[in-house]
């Protein structure tokens, strides 16, 4: 298989991405705090990102313009990758790329809802001092920071 192409996400995708992410999360994610960042919302199209090969969608990341208690930020999520790559670095690849437009832009951090075993590795770390607008288990909620000092400066509640 050749390696996938990674592009930044077009309206053409919407109808692809929409499928993968339900596929990958199901209707569960309605519930879950990170949506109230995103209805209402519009990602940000010059660094949300797909990989695809051959026209097909195999994986996609968004970020979406928020507040941390009024400092500007970024949020990164869904990443969904297709089940038949899994383990194939497809994800890690497109949230790298991700973040990578995100510091080019001067966004100073981003903002996830995540494991910290997989995202670790690319940087992020527990968020500390920041609060979601609903549940979320603090150990889940990630930052990484794009420059230097931004998680020590970026505290209170992540709204729109």
């Amino acid at each position: 298989m050749t390696a996938p192409l990674i592009r930044n996400e077009e309206p053409k995708d919407a109808a692809q991405i929409a499928a993968l992410v339900e596929r990958a999360f199901g209707p569960g994610r309605y519930a879950k705090a990170a949506e109230r960042l995103r209805e209402g919302n519009t990602a940000k199209a010059d660094l949300s990102f797909v990989a695809e090969t051959d026209g097909r969608l195999l994986g996609s990341v968004r970020l979406w313009p928020v507040k941390v208690g009024g400092a500007a930020a970024i949020f990164l999520g869904p990443i969904a990758v297709d089940s038949d790559e899994r383990g194939n670095g497809v994800g890690q690849e497109l949230v790298e790329r991700a973040c990578e437009a995100a510091r080019q832009a001067g966004c100073a951090a981003v903002l996830l809802v995540g494991d910290l075993p997989w995202f670790e590795r690319m940087g992020f770390a527990v968020a500390r001092g920041v609060t979601m607008p609903g549940p979320v288990d603090a150990r889940r909620l990630l930052i990484k920071e794009l420059q230097p000092g931004a998680s020590e400066t970026l505290e209170g509640l992540v709204t729109l």
